[in-house]
């Protein structure tokens, strides 16, 4: 059963959309990715909703860029979490679409990543599930505790080689 629904405002941002589904098949979390736009097809973008409501997914991931209204216009309509991805482009490279994003009415709350942090929205998705699911939350804990291993790793690395040669070998 899917647990998560990808929307992306158009074909062009799919890319960094797709982004999102590969973190979530990482973490073993069923999800569907469409298109919908907020402007181009508010009603498709609410039966979209409705259907994800009534077959039980947890939470809805939107993508826009520019105004940036899809993740807004699902929350209206979506009781559970909506995380919103600001995409980048136009004349203000993601500005416009950060903004719209992250200033919401009061009363319908979106939680924003950074532009086009499609890994971050898969991840926060993730850590929503995991409230719920310990053996998602123990994924998630080994996630973690291989970026602090790598971590660990480049810093013994940096402290082996100094800077210059730790940047060289990086070539």
């Amino acid at each position: 059963m899917k647990k998560v629904v990808i929307i992306s405002a158009s074909d062009s941002e799919l890319e960094i959309m797709n982004e999102v589904r590969k973190i979530l098949d990482e973490f073993g979390v069923e999800s569907e990715i469409t298109i919908s736009s907020a402007h181009r097809s508010p009603e498709r973008t609410k039966e979209i909703v409705v259907d994800a409501q009534t077959s039980g997914v947890k939470v809805i991931i939107c993508g826009a860029g520019l105004a940036a209204h899809l993740a807004g216009v699902v929350a209206a309509h979506f009781p559970l979490p909506v995380i919103g991805i600001p995409l980048g482009g136009g004349p203000l490279k993601g500005q416009d679409a950060l903004l719209a994003t992250l200033q919401m009415p009061s009363g319908i709350p979106v939680a924003t990543v950074g532009i086009d942090n499609a890994k971050n929205a898969g991840l926060l998705a993730v850590q929503i599930l995991a409230t719920s699911d310990p053996a998602l939350e123990k994924k998630m804990v080994d996630y973690k505790n291989k970026l602090s291993i790598s971590i660990e790793e480049k810093a013994a690395k940096l402290q082996e080689l100094g800077v210059e040669g730790y940047l060289s070998s990086k070539k």
